[in-house]
């Protein structure tokens, strides 16, 4: 296999991969079923796949709906390697269909690590919407590969992508070429409806019964944050939000106004320090409510994540 940097940053280029003649029906063909991304993988759960050229695309395409993860992969050359893929596949059945796992044996299907420009293994690419990108270079204990796929999960609930994949046993074929139906876990429906219809009061409302029910639930908690703050900026003039701030920089809801708008403009850093710089410059009810309101935006954003852990430690450093 070619060593070359991995650097795709827009949509793969399948060009380099040429499909082989079909494979005579039999048990052990390894060609996807027309319409679907292909079976699960053997031994793993059903959100993980072994991919062939056959079925790379199917499987790209299916990111639209919700993650894809591909984990090359050669037990031969790397012991290791196949032993994270083996991992990751556990794993994507304890995430229910948040994201997918495409096992790519790189000895099996030279040509997608061809396509994939991959320099060496393990190696697991996050494709999101057809895009990649490096998540994993690494083989890391499957205790650590939880916890932050678990955040990665987390950061993309906060941005509203909870998209799910329906079970590779179970999906639904694709009919007259239309991609079958992306599956939602029903907990989360009414929330996401709410979302999708520009109902953030009752996003935030279907949010609180979620956590209500279960305190724990991460994915419910991360919604929550953002849904509020989607219902606070929803008819707010970004121009004019930023002059009262500018004119008032001790008013708590001018300030935790704008940082929201930074949040949902992905300045995250700048929204942390508009409000630790508030929280310094305040007591009493109105540092409170400015410490409340960056807690909520480290949950909207994920409490594992490095920013939100600089953030955490800018405000012990304001607050004492």
């Amino acid at each position: 296999m070619t060593q070359q940097p991995f650097s795709r940053p827009g949509a793969i280029d399948l060009s380099a991969l040429k499909r082989p003649a079909p494979a005579p029906s039999s048990a052990s063909s390894s060609a996807a079923a027309p319409g679907s991304a292909g079976a699960p993988a053997a031994g793993g759960s059903s959100y993980a796949l072994d991919v062939t050229e056959d079925n790379f695309q199917a499987t790209i395409e299916a990111s639209m709906t919700a993650p894809v993860l591909l984990a090359f992969y050669s037990r031969t050359r790397m012991p290791e390697s196949g032993d994270l893929a083996d991992d990751l596949a556990l794993l994507s059945g304890e995430f229910e269909g948040r994201f997918l796992v495409g096992l790519v044996d790189i000895d099996a299907a030279p040509g997608i690590a061809q396509a994939m420009q991959i320099p060496s293994i393990p190696l697991v690419v996050a494709v999101l919407d057809g895009r990649p990108a490096p998540l994993f270079q690494d083989v890391v204990p499957i205790e650590e590969l939880r916890a932050a796929l678990t955040q990665v999960m987390q950061q993309l609930t906060a941005q509203g992508m909870t998209g799910r994949h329906q079970p590779r046993s179970a999906a639904v074929p694709a009919e007259d070429g239309v991609a079958a139906e992306e599956y939602v876990d029903p907990r989360y429906a009414p929330a996401e409806d709410a979302l999708g219809a520009g109902d953030y009061d009752l996003a935030v409302a279907e949010y609180q019964k979620l956590l209500a029910a279960n305190p724990a639930d991460a994915e419910a908690a991360a919604g929550l944050a953002m849904a509020t703050v989607l219902a606070r900026t929803s008819a707010v003039d970004p121009s004019s939000a930023r002059a009262a701030a500018d004119a008032a920089p001790d008013d708590v809801d001018a300030q935790t106004l704008v940082a929201d708008l930074d949040l949902l403009g992905g300045d995250v850093d700048a929204a942390f320090a508009r409000l630790v710089d508030l929280v310094r410059r305040t007591s009493g009810d109105d540092r409170t409510a400015a410490r409340e309101h960056l807690l909520g935006l480290f949950a909207a954003v994920g409490n594992d994540d490095a920013r939100v852990l600089r953030g955490r430690q800018q405000l012990a450093s304001a607050l004492f």
